[in-house]
């Protein structure tokens, strides 16, 4: 899927007021939900904002992985990527917990964070059983397809 496709399938699920659409196509998994619109989306993007340090202000996309949605790597780590062009969040609304801490053990279909594209929360979850290594991105940060989000051993 390209990003003009992403673009109107985005359009045509909000022309339609459509709460949640999942699409699998070639081994790639997308879920779309509206779960924040309107003035609480904007509350928490400003909370966002007005959190972000310069450094999180900042556009500073983490490093490119192939297209895949995870990849492994020689380390033994799975890296857990970015289905798509958005806003990278932890946490489902402002000063609630993040959906996951480095450390924590996750299962397979746990949310771990929150992509807004195009005014719509997208949640992405683990693909796979495993400890949350590491977070590579920052909250509130621009990130694209591809780019690395989380790392998991896998269990």
């Amino acid at each position: 899927m390209n990003i003009e496709e992403l673009k109107e399938l985005l359009e045509f699920v909000s022309e339609r007021n459509i709460a949640e659409l999942e699409l699998e196509e070639g081994g790639t998994k997308l879920k779309i939900r509206k779960s924040l619109a309107g003035p609480a989306l904007q509350e928490h993007l400003a909370a966002v904002a007005a959190a972000a340090t310069p450094e999180t202000a900042a556009v500073a996309p983490v490093a490119s992985a192939p297209a895949a949605a995870e990849t492994a790597l020689e380390d033994g780590l799975l890296y857990i990527t970015s289905p798509m062009v958005g806003t990278f969040f932890r946490q489902p609304e402002p000063g609630a917990d993040p959906f996951a801490r480095e450390g924590d053990f996750v299962k397979r279909g746990q949310v771990l964070c929150i992509i807004e594209a195009m005014k719509l929360m997208n949640e992405i979850e683990s693909e796979h059983d495993g400890q949350l290594v590491k977070v590579l991105a920052e909250n509130g940060q621009a990130v694209q397809y591809g780019d690395r989000l989380f790392a998991l051993r896998g269990a």
